[in-house]
Formats: C-alpha cells, sequence, structure tokens
C-alpha cells in the first residue's frame, strides 16, 4: 500500500483531518489483515491538496502499534538538512525499527520545488546532501561513534543512539522520478521507488535500465544491497468494470496526476531534468542516461497524447464524463482500474517488466472511504494469492 493521506477540502468540505487519520488507521488495519506487504508512508509539507502526510513517522508508528505482519516503509524522508537532519533520520527511523518491532523500510528522497522554497533550500544543494545522508545513516547505526566532516555537516564522535532491530539495519530506498535520480540510486546500492502513474510502461522500462546499470557496478553505501523495485501506481479494484467506472475512479486519478502537476510545479521539474540529461550526454554520448535522453527528446517532439489532452481540458475546468477518462486511462495503461481479472491482467505488466514490488496506491481524490476499503479486500482476497502466494 502507498499512501499520500489526501481528503481534499473541495471534495469534503473543512474539518477533515481528523476523518482522514482515523480512516487511514482502519485502512492500514484492513490491508495488514489482508496480507499486503508493506505500508508506504510520503512526506510532504504545506500541501492542504495534496497531501496531509505532514508527520509519516508519527502515522507509522500508529500503524506499526495497530498491525500485527505489515512492514512499515517511510517513502521517503525528505533528505536536505534543514528539512530533516541526518542524524534525526537516523534517530527517528531506528525508534521506528523498535515500535514496530524490526518492520521498518527506509527511503530517501531530495524533495521538490516547492518544499524547497517553504524550506529555504537550494536546489544544487539537494542532492549533494541526499548523497550525504545516504552515506551518513547506515554508519551511525552500525558504528558505536560517528564523525563526519563536509561543507554540510560536522559531527564529531557523536553516539547515535537508539541503534535498529534489523541487523545490520533497516532496507534503504531512494525515491526517483529522473534518470539522474535512478543512476544515483543504483550506484548506491539501494532499491529504488517510482511511479507511473503519469508515466508510460516503456518509459519506465528505460530508466530501469539506467538503475540495473548502475547497481551492477555499485559501492553500496549500506552494509548490504537493496537491488529491488518497487513501482506504486493508482489501484482501484471492484466487483465489475461497471462499478469502477461508477465510482469515479478514472476521474480520481486524473485528478492526482493534474495535482502533481501542480504542487510539484512538472514545468520546472522538467526542464531542470532536461539540463540533467543533456549534461549527461556531453559526458559520455554512449551511456544509458544519454539514451533516454534522445529517447526523450524524440517523443517531446510528438504531438500530444489523449491523456495529455484530456488532462489539459479538465485543468481548464471543462467537464468530462467518468467513461471518458476511463476509457483514456485505461488506453494509456498508467493506471489499475476495473474488475478482479482486468486488474490482474495489468499487474501482470509490472511483473513481467522487472518491478518487484507493486505499491497500491487507492486512497485518493474523491473517492470515499467504504470504496477504498471494499478495493482494499477485492485485491487482498483476489490478488494477492495471485502475486505473492504464501
Amino acid at each position: 500500500m502507498f499512501c499520500e493521506m489526501i481528503k481534499p477540502k473541495e471534495f469534503f468540505g473543512e474539518g477533515q483531518e481528523h476523518t482522514l487519520f482515523l480512516e487511514t488507521l482502519a485502512q492500514a488495519q484492513l490491508a495488514d489483515e489482508l496480507g499486503y506487504g508493506c505500508w508506504w508512508q510520503v512526506e510532504h509539507h504545506a500541501a492542504p491538496q495534496f497531501s496531509y502526510s505532514s508527520a509519516p513517522e508519527l502515522m507509522l508508528t500508529a500503524i506499526a502499534r495497530s498491525t500485527r505482519q505489515m512492514r512499515v516503509g517511510h517513502s521517503a524522508v525528505l533528505a536536505p538538512v534543514r528539512i530533516n537532519h541526518p542524524l534525526r533520520i537516523a534517530e527517528r527511523a531506528a525508534f521506528l525499527d523498535h515500535l514496530s518491532e524490526g518492520r521498518l523500510e527506509l527511503g530517501l528522497a531530495r524533495a521538490s520545488v516547492p518544499e524547497w522554497r517553504v524550506f529555504g533550500i537550494e536546489p544544487d544543494d539537494a542532492r549533494r546532501q541526499l548523497q550525504q545522508a545516504f552515506e551518513m545513516i547506515p554508519k551511525m547505526w552500525t558504528q558505536e561513534r560517528f564523525s563526519w566532516s563536509s561543507p554540510d555537516f560536522t559531527i564529531k564522535d557523536a553516539t547515535v543512539v537508539p541503534k535498529p532491530v534489523q541487523k545490520p539495519h533497516p532496507r534503504l530506498w531512494q525515491a526517483a522520478v529522473t534518470p539522474s535520480g535512478f543512476a544515483q540510486a543504483g550506484r548506491n546500492g539501494v532499491g529504488v521507488l517510482l511511479t507511473t502513474i503519469a508515466t508510460p510502461i516503456e518509459a519506465v522500462v528505460e530508466m530501469l535500465g539506467v538503475y540495473r546499470g548502475e547497481i551492477q557496478r555499485c559501492q553500496p553505501v549500506g552494509e548490504t544491497v537493496n537491488d529491488q523495485v518497487a513501482l506504486f501506481t493508482f489501484v482501484h479494484c471492484a466487483e465489475t468494470e461497471r462499478e469502477a467506472i461508477e465510482h469515479g475512479a478514472a476521474a480520481a486519478a486524473a485528478w492526482y496526476i493534474n495535482m502533481v502537476f501542480t504542487f510539484f510545479e512538472a514545468r520546472e521539474v522538467m526542464t531542470r531534468t532536461i539540463d540533467e540529461m543533456a549534461a549527461a550526454v556531453s559526458r559520455d554520448p554512449d551511456s544509458p542516461l544519454a539514451a533516454y535522453a534522445r529517447l526523450a527528446a524524440q517523443k517531446a517532439a510528438l504531438p500530444k497524447s489523449p491523456l495529455t489532452s484530456m488532462l489539459d481540458r479538465m485543468m481548464a475546468g471543462e467537464p468530462v464524463s467518468n467513461e471518458e477518462v476511463y476509457e483514456t486511462l485505461t488506453a494509456d495503461a498508467a493506471v489499475i482500474i476495473g474488475d478482479v481479472a482486468s486488474c490482474r491482467k495489468k499487474m501482470q505488466r509490472y511483473q513481467d517488466v522487472g518491478i518487484d514490488r507493486l505499491m497500491c496506491f487507492q486512497q485518493l481524490g474523491h473517492l470515499p472511504h467504504e470504496h477504498i476499503m471494499k478495493s482494499i479486500r477485492l485485491v487482498g482476497e483476489h490478488l494477492i494469492p495471485v502475486f505473492d502466494p504464501k
């Protein structure tokens, strides 16, 4: 399960925060009963329309103490020092590993444009500080005393407590959306967390090639290598295809995609990504990153896709029927919506291209709690036994 903690005021009105917390706990408890492998919780700040998950370590603690077997994943701690100092990340994560009885998975991310602005972070500092956090945290967990000296951090002979329950330490992950992020995760020997909600599966395959190439020759930051790929995409399973359409599941996914472009200020992110890929091409024209850059340039020259055109219409306020949204998203195959059989077929595609973990993003947009719970149950009862037999 992947959770942003979304309950937009435009659909539910004011005063929904407390209800959202209780519903999220209930959804996690049901997921645990049904055999979901891990509950992943994001970290975002100052994002009321997009995510209320501003203190994920607290929600994950509540979930850990109210579940028995499901792992808890922080996807991902925002690593720039103005948001989270590496020492505090190490302390809180180890503490949560104890409270969850050794069920923690820890991801790190460099944050995003609006969060850099809120916390006064220079974008060029974010990836450097993320890299240092990856190098520092495993050492804090495994060394009795820890020291570090760089322009960003000075730590002298500190004893970081507690140490994690899991030995040598919890599994490490990196959230990545750009080719440079995939390459960094591979070099670090950590798992990669990604999304396909607005990305064709073919592009995911290209970036996986970048990651796989780097991890084969990695110098791991931790004591062990995590070479798994976890992908989150929107999942809504209903008893029939008609029921899924009537629930407005596809419309909820389209709303989210537009919110991603809005919150993350996608144009600026895309510009920075293009600059990064141009630099990669100039350094090594034969690298996988350069090949991906050429592919992206070719795609950028093509006309807008039906999905992009529909999203533009929705952003402009044009009414779009649930049926049209469903048909467009289904054709694009970027989300998993439908009855059990159609959801199984779409999940299989991700397994076929080498995804190790599918993170089901089910709490979204205007979907009511009861429809989310039903979807969680259908996936748990009919699809988890297919893809993760015990």
